[in-house]
């Protein structure tokens, strides 16, 4: 069995391919159309997946996609019933694109598939639908290491669940019960990243990012006007507060009221206020969080939990539920959003629609963090493109780039040294990651040791904002000498805390700094990916799984003593990670890196021509 799965018209456009159970290939759209969160029908990423396993698309036995539009669109019109007269501009708005695209998904998806495979819609594989919860169930349980687990998922909206808790049992996915729309933990995540001045379904990681900045001082406001959120967990939104129901924005004036004023203007001056909302929001998130965990523990009697989900990436929130959750392991799927959909689409088909019986890979732990093991099906997430020699130096002559083409047991070491001295490198290598997250196969490198190396990533590489945060990555079998965390966090999707004897007391001066002013105080040993509350995203980088970028951080460790490595997103800010060597040396040409790493071939920037392309792309790019 052939199955390809399908993500898109939304936002994150996708498509995977499972063959067998077996998942072959997984890519954003966004990656070859070089447009962020693309949401257009994903051609290109079909054409990958299919070229991968050397398939035609009229090869399949079955294309699946991760939503049910008609569903939708049912909840779309029930919702502004409910609320009319209110939202009239919004249905306006919204109806024309229904009524000429997404109402005839099915029939529209069916044209750009023939068109791609050259032949007429009626000799077409079968075109199945799912739920959109249950495709990210399907994501987040069948990769899993786990033969039965919880699995709840938390998102903005899908048809009309904005919530769901299943139970996972070999190869069944039994749904339990859901929270519908519009009351959505995701989407009041997203109400607060609209009025502190960041886009929607592409900033929420940046309010994560600023909270440990502020004091939780809006708590209380949050929780006595905003939402009704029980002991068990489960909640109801106030929505006298906000806009998104029927609305063009998320939160309206009487939102402004409660929080004194209106939404930070896009690109406006970053103040305490929004620091103290971020830290307030994010702790009202993690509560609910908990609070259902445990109560899905309990009605379930399941010893493991996974998660998918937009709010699934939220890893502070992730890394509180492994450390103060009742169950003794949790797995999360690296593509939780909307792009992830299209793998749970396919492993639905597999497991649920074909019936196929289901191999669980590894042994799971008994306790969280005594299994370092990543007993997975997801093979690292690195289930994109890769590029041989031959192509990669057919591109750089043509660019006339200067550079070296080095074996492992050489260039390994070399760059160790690179490293060890504070440059900044381009790291490109191996299959392209799915998911949001680089995770050594598309990565800015650098040493967590240099306290300049957070300025220079975020200033001079990424062009981005001087609060944002790096990721350690560490070898898997360090993790707990340098962080107080001993499981696995192979997707950068756990966050924990610098270990107590490497952290840098603050002094009493310091200690009455606010917000930014905490930026520039080393909070650690590592001061390049401890953030201000001494926390970290932790990658633990895995040989079984990426061995060449374990290897590269073993060299830099017999030089320097040290483990880890600064590891952030090879692109630039609004820009979509690299996916080929043209847009990895474009990008490296554009920046302020030092070296550039493609497979076997290295690139110093200083023996480069001078790059004479026009720097107005910066503005091309959406500023967010």
């Amino acid at each position: 069995m052939k199955i390809l799965g399908i993500s898109g018209y939304y936002h994150d456009s996708a498509a995977a391919l499972v063959i067998e159970g077996d998942i072959i290939a997984a890519a954003q759209e966004e990656r070859f159309s070089r447009k962020k969160h693309d949401a257009r029908f994903p051609q290109s990423a079909i054409s990958y997946c299919l070229q991968e396993a050397n398939l035609s698309l009229n090869e399949l036995d079955q294309i699946i996609f991760y939503d049910k539009p008609l569903v939708k669109f049912e909840r779309l019109l029930e919702t502004y019933l409910s609320y009319a007269p209110k939202g009239f501009r919004s249905f306006i708005t919204a109806m024309p694109v229904w009524l000429k695209e997404k109402l005839y998904l099915k029939t529209i998806l069916k044209q750009e598939l023939a068109k791609l495979a050259g032949c007429k819609t009626s000799q077409l594989p079968q075109l199945l639908f799912t739920e959109h919860h249950q495709a990210h169930a399907a994501s987040a349980f069948f990769p899993s290491p786990f033969q039965r687990a919880a699995v709840m998922c938390l998102d903005g909206v899908g048809e009309w669940a904005t919530t769901s808790v299943w139970l996972g049992d070999g190869n069944q996915l039994i749904p339990q019960w859901e929270i519908d729309f519009p009351h959505s933990l995701g989407l009041l995540y997203s109400a607060f990243t609209y009025y502190t001045g960041f886009k929607v379904n592409s900033g929420e990681y940046k309010l994560m990012g600023l909270a440990p900045y502020g004091e939780p001082k809006y708590i209380d406001k949050i929780l006595n006007h905003l939402i009704d959120l029980r002991d068990d967990g489960t909640f109801r939104l106030n929505m006298d507060y906000f806009n998104y129901a029927t609305g063009l924005t998320m939160t309206n004036r009487k939102f402004d009221a409660l929080f004194g004023g209106p939404p930070r203007r896009a690109e406006g001056k970053l103040t305490q206020k929004e620091m103290d909302i971020a830290s307030s929001i994010q702790y009202v998130t993690e509560e609910v969080v908990l609070r259902l965990a445990k109560t899905v523990h309990k009605e379930l009697e399941a010893d493991y939990l996974c998660l998918a989900g937009g709010v699934a990436l939220n890893c502070v929130a992730n890394g509180r539920l492994l450390r103060e959750g009742p169950f003794k392991g949790i797995w999360i799927q690296p593509a939780a959003g909307d792009a992830g959909g299209a793998l749970g689409a396919a492993l639905a088909g597999w497991y649920q629609y074909g019936e196929q019986p289901r191999v669980v890979n590894g042994a799971v732990g008994e306790s969280p963090g005594k299994n370092l093991t990543v007993g997975d099906r997801m093979k690292g997430s690195y289930l994109g493109p890769k590029f041989g020699d031959e192509e990669i130096r057919s591109y750089l002559d043509t660019v006339q780039a200067k550079y070296y083409r080095l074996e492992d047991d050489e260039l390994l070491p070399r760059l160790g040294g690179i490293l060890a001295d504070e440059n900044v490198v381009g790291w490109f290598q191996g299959r392209m990651e799915f998911g949001p997250r680089a995770l050594g196969g598309r990565s800015i490198i650098g040493d967590p040791r240099s306290a300049k190396m957070q300025s220079v990533m975020n200033l001079k590489i990424k062009y981005r904002e001087s609060f944002r945060p790096f990721a350690p990555s560490v070898l898997s079998d360090r993790v707990s000498d340098y962080f107080e965390m001993d499981s696995a966090s192979p997707y950068m999707l756990l966050v924990a805390t610098v270990k107590e004897g490497l952290r840098i007391a603050m002094t009493a001066e310091q200690e009455l700094l606010f917000g930014i002013e905490k930026l520039n105080v080393p909070r650690s040993q590592l001061p390049a990916v401890t953030h201000v509350d001494y926390s970290a995203r932790i990658q633990t980088v895995h040989p079984e799984t990426n061995p060449r970028y374990y290897e590269l951080i073993r060299q830099f460790e017999a030089k320097t003593g040290c483990g880890v490595l600064v590891n952030t997103s090879f692109n630039v800010r609004g820009e979509p990670i690299v996916c080929t060597p043209e847009d990895a040396y474009r990008c490296f040409m554009r920046t302020e890196m030092d070296y550039l790493v493609i497979e076997n071939f290295l690139l110093p920037k200083s023996e480069q021509i001078p790059w004479k392309q026009d720097e107005s792309w910066k503005q091309e790019f959406e500023l967010d």
